[in-house]
């Protein structure tokens, strides 16, 4: 790694593109549940008071795609009518079964697609994965618990976290600038809340994972001002955070979305060496170039 300063971000679960990748997570969860070898490729577009299900999904028993959807974004805490998007909104379902010329493939016990995928493991976190992605997703998680379990009650659905790590010999050796926005009524004033996420938030993340940083080093909701998030804000798409579910930026990327897809136990001879490669390979950070932290394999993939 030839570079002095790494950022990456994340969502929180109530970000317009990850309520998207939940419900067509949640209708791939209902088809395994009822039928281990059902066929599903879902995608959902959700925006102001709407929601769009698309896809194909092939399994014996007959799902409440809309239900399936509504309890998503009930947990998600889109509840309330002020943000112009609840569980409540119209919901859109074209959802069809798997195309036949897909269908000859996996049903001969082989592939109907195939795909590309990078992967790697090292020291940075006990997670095995780059500081600053992980960073990026313990203060998102930080914040819709807090939301959740209404310890900062005027916190609303969605959220983005954004950190920046300095590097020395390829190694992180500090924590330089921590980015958070957050919906929030106006019960609170910005200032005021910036101190409880500092406290809550961001102090015992950072310190967790063996750095420090100063308030004078974060900036929550830079533009000054975020009262109504979600949807209504901005659209979201299943799919749009595939740098956010891998590597944050740090490793190169396939293209295909991770939400909503069946995961078949047969891919190629290669899986095995994709598994093994997962389990068993540990890198130093120093060691990871872009000549060598990447390996990729073409897969006959899964059934889709």
């Amino acid at each position: 790694m030839n570079y002095h300063y790494f950022t990456s971000e994340s969502v929180a679960a109530g970000h317009p593109d990850k309520v998207c990748d939940q419900i067509a997570d949640a209708v791939l969860d209902a088809a395994i549940t009822a039928f281990p070898k059902s066929r599903v490729a879902v995608e959902t577009l959700v925006t102001v008071n709407q929601v769009c299900m698309a896809g194909e999904v092939t399994c014996p028993e007959k799902l409440d795609f809309e239900n399936i959807a509504r309890k998503v974004i009930n947990k998600l805490g889109y509840i309330d009518p002020i943000l112009n998007f609840t569980d409540k909104s119209p919901i859109n379902v074209y959802i069809h079964q798997q195309s036949p010329d897909i269908a000859m493939g996996a049903d001969a016990d082989g592939a109907g697609d195939q795909g590309m995928m990078f992967g790697y493991a090292c020291n940075e976190t006990k997670e095995l994965m780059p500081l600053p992605i992980i960073l990026s997703h313990q203060l998102v998680k930080a914040m819709d618990g807090l939301r959740e379990t209404n310890k900062i009650p005027c916190l609303r659905p969605d959220g983005k976290s954004e950190v920046k790590v300095r590097y020395e010999n390829g190694k992180p050796v500090a924590v330089e600038k921590v980015v958070l926005a957050v919906p929030h009524n106006q019960s609170v004033s910005k200032e005021e809340l910036q101190k409880q996420l500092f406290k809550l938030v961001v102090k015992p993340v950072i310190e967790g994972y063996g750095f420090s940083i100063t308030e004078e080093n974060c900036i929550l909701n830079g533009t000054g001002k975020w009262e109504i998030g979600g949807p209504a804000t901005d659209t979201g798409v299943t799919g749009r955070k595939i740098i956010v579910d891998s590597y944050g930026g740090m490793a190169r990327i396939g293209g295909g979305a991770f939400s909503g897809k069946d995961p078949r136990p047969k891919l190629t001879a290669a899986a095995p060496t994709e598994q093994d490669m997962w389990q068993k390979t540990l890198l130093p950070t120093d060691w990871l170039t872009d000549a060598k932290c990447n390996w990729l394999m073409s897969l006959a993939w899964r059934s889709r």
